[in-house]
């Protein structure tokens, strides 16, 4: 999948006993498919649409077909993440479940997802290098229900937003907002989903 990567974290702070957020327990819920909902320890990994439940000594695992929904308080940002499975178009016209994170919903939803890629970076005093890193890949899911990639920059998103974008540009500016920050982002699309409420 191709998405727009607008933020990304280092592996080197993960060498300092920082972990990635998916690497660790959450407190959180699941809402299986079958309409049954589990409370406890949970684990997400988006790159393989699947999410592990730990209670007492037993662990299972769900994919994106078997839950509808999860949601975690992740400690790492100290708030909480709602995540959904959704089809999505992966080849062809083929559609299947994939889980995808909700960061703003309204008039305009925000879908993400995360995954892991190996950047080569320049230094003075290493020359090249190559760390793993976590990157956000943002998707635009219509009011038709039909989700795309957003590769676009910040005027393209002030385009979509038709007669709104000025408004939304004056806010982005007056506030110093930078989509490239994941939590910036999000706070724009919030803010033009409160000019329809």
């Amino acid at each position: 999948m191709k998405g727009l990567i607008l933020l990304v974290f280092c592996v080197a702070s993960a060498a300092r006993g920082q972990q990635f957020p998916f690497e660790l327990w959450h407190d959180g819920k699941i809402v299986l498919e079958s309409g049954d909902t589990l409370k406890g320890s949970i684990k997400y990994d988006l790159q393989n649409d699947l999410v592990q439940y730990a209670t007492g000594s037993a662990l299972e695992s769900y994919t994106a077909r078997k839950m509808t929904y999860f949601e975690i308080f992740d400690q790492t940002v100290r708030r909480y993440r709602h995540f959904y499975s959704i089809p999505y178009e992966t080849s062809g016209a083929y559609k299947a479940p994939v889980i995808f994170e909700l960061l703003a919903e309204g008039k305009m939803t925000l879908l993400c997802r995360e995954s892991l890629e190996y950047r080569s970076y320049s230094s003075t005093y290493y020359g090249m290098s190559s760390r793993l890193v976590l990157v956000y890949n943002y998707f635009m899911l219509k009011e038709n229900g039909s989700i795309e990639p957003f590769q676009g920059k910040r005027n393209d998103l002030v385009r979509m937003m038709g007669q709104e974008g000025s408004q939304v540009e004056k806010y982005i500016k007056s506030n110093r907002l930078d989509m490239t920050d994941r939590n910036e982002f999000v706070q724009i699309v919030t803010y033009y989903n409160s000019l329809f409420k």
